[in-house]
């Protein structure tokens, strides 16, 4: 009876994604509190860390956001260039990963199950995530777990720009041990 390998699930998410395009595009942006979205009957699509200072989040009002930030930078957004980064790191992704899911613009699931016999998995997560940073100056943080709803929280929890795994070898898929591995932004 042959055991089954120990899954390998890591998630990829470009941190705020759509205004980190808007700050490539513009870089006067950078460091500025900015949201993509409608001025006045919208709501908030992604907003800069500046932003987040003040209140502001994603699917919040974006009279409100105005609200708690006056001199916001608000930008109606641009799909056509959101699309081409996405298309983007999505090649780079599909160039490397065996086996991965494009769960929405900016989000990614590999599934790197048995390829620790080959390399270390997390080294080749950290190579992956440098390699798209390098390519296309995009923020993106990532996670690992033994499924995706795990690799997603520990994406989630740590960023941005960083990564977290869970050791199911040592407490199954207990969210409990963390190993945070911080990266320079």
């Amino acid at each position: 009876m042959s055991t089954q390998p120990q899954r390998i699930i890591a998630h990829f998410d470009l941190d705020s994604f759509f205004v980190s395009v808007e700050v490539l595009n513009d870089p006067s942006l950078k460091d500025k509190p900015v949201f993509v979205g409608g001025s006045e009957r919208g709501v908030v699509a992604a907003c800069s860390y500046a932003a987040r200072k003040f209140g502001i989040h994603s699917g919040m009002p974006s009279k409100k956001a105005l609200q708690l930030c006056p001199h916001a930078i608000v930008i109606k957004g641009t799909r056509s260039e959101y699309s081409k980064y996405s298309r983007w790191v999505t090649q780079i992704i599909a160039s490397k990963a065996p086996i991965f899911e494009k769960a929405s613009i900016d989000e990614f699931y590999l599934d790197l199950t048995g390829m620790d016999k080959f390399f270390k998995p997390l080294q080749w997560t950290i190579d992956l995530r440098q390699q798209i940073i390098d390519e296309t100056h995009l923020p993106i943080s990532f996670g690992m777990g033994s499924n995706k709803m795990i690799a997603k929280i520990a994406t989630d929890e740590q960023s941005p720009m960083v990564t977290c795994r869970f050791h199911p070898e040592k407490n199954g898929n207990s969210l409990l041990r963390c190993q945070s591995i911080k990266f320079p932004v």
